[in-house]
């Protein structure tokens, strides 16, 4: 055989024999998630605002539970504590006052794959949005709830809130108020939260315990956290601040049944200092589940139609 057929015959050889196998692609490697990636522009409350702790506490916490960051989403309502989905580098919602838990509710139960956060005061809380408060409350609604309560509507300069002690003056009651203030837990306990906290923003590591907690709760979970109002209710929290010569108390869990509803009512009997801590939880399936189980049972009746071809039947028996 000449040299000519040779090289002709291992040239064939070469063209018949497979490919090696490239390399399979590395796996991407997600970025940690930290402050820095969580954090999209400077905070513009009052210098002191207690708003500042309770920012950078739930900067640590989700630094610590590492959440894919995409799937991170805020929603506010209105007033000043309501501004943090503008501070947080997530996907974010400024909505309407008082309506920031229906529309959290629709966000949760659409993709129960994100981890949704709902942030407000005592206005937007326990005021303007309170109806929806008990509503997503009794649903069980899979979200978390933080509402930085200062007793006053600050964002506004200075008006009574349905937290405001009886006397305070503000300029909607400048010889003192005469309504009675709501109480945070008993309304929260009879709204039917599944897990209800109360903590204090001058109370770092507190704070940062009842967050972790209320996040990884699986339901409804709500954090009455007080954040002082330097500019116009300085003193709100005199009574519960070491530091002004108050008193710090906690709850322990050692004495308190933490899923005895009666005990948590009395126990919240009096709010001024009050206790800090979990004052109720427990385990009830979600509004989320649930519905899921709805449709997963819907649509295996539906022998094999779409839900575009069960909507197109329907319309059908409309004309």
């Amino acid at each position: 055989m000449s040299t000519e057929s040779n090289v002709l015959t291992a040239a064939s050889a070469d063209a018949a024999a497979p490919a090696p196998a490239a390399p399979a692609p590395a796996a991407p490697v997600a970025d940690k998630l930290t402050k820095k990636a969580l954090t999209a522009d400077h905070p513009t409350w009052c210098p002191g605002c207690g708003d500042f702790a309770v920012l950078n506490i739930f900067y640590r916490v989700l630094e610590k539970l590492q959440y894919p960051h995409e799937n991170i989403v805020c929603v506010a309502g209105i007033g000043c504590s309501s501004r943090f989905p503008y501070f947080m580098n997530t996907h974010g919602i400024h909505f309407i006052h008082g309506r920031a838990l229906p529309l959290a509710t629709g966000v949760s139960l659409s993709r129960p794959d994100l981890h949704v956060f709902v942030f407000g005061g005592d206005g937007d809380g326990f005021s303007i949005g309170g109806n929806h408060l008990n509503h997503a409350a009794r649903k069980n609604v899979k979200l978390t709830y933080i509402i930085m309560d200062n007793f006053v509507y600050g964002l506004t300069k200075k008006q009574t809130s349905p937290t405001s002690p009886i006397g305070f003056k503000s300029k909607t009651d400048p010889t003192g108020a005469i309504d009675r203030p709501i109480n945070p837990m008993r309304q929260l306990l009879a709204s039917g939260a599944t897990f209800i906290a109360r903590t204090h923003a001058a109370q770092v590591k507190h704070m940062e315990a009842m967050f972790e907690r209320a996040i990884k709760h699986d339901g409804f979970s709500v954090v009455e956290c007080l954040s002082e109002c330097v500019m116009f209710y300085a003193s709100a929290f005199d009574d519960s601040t070491p530091r002004k010569g108050g008193v710090f108390e906690t709850i322990d869990e050692a004495q308190h049944d933490v899923t005895d509803e009666t005990a948590a009512f009395k126990m919240a009997e009096n709010l001024t200092p009050g206790k800090f801590g979990v004052y109720y939880q427990v385990n009830r399936p979600t509004k989320n589940a649930l519905e899921q189980k709805w449709i997963d049972d819907t649509q295996s009746k539906m022998n094999g139609m779409t839900p575009k071809d069960v909507l197109k039947k329907r319309l059908e028996t409309m004309r």
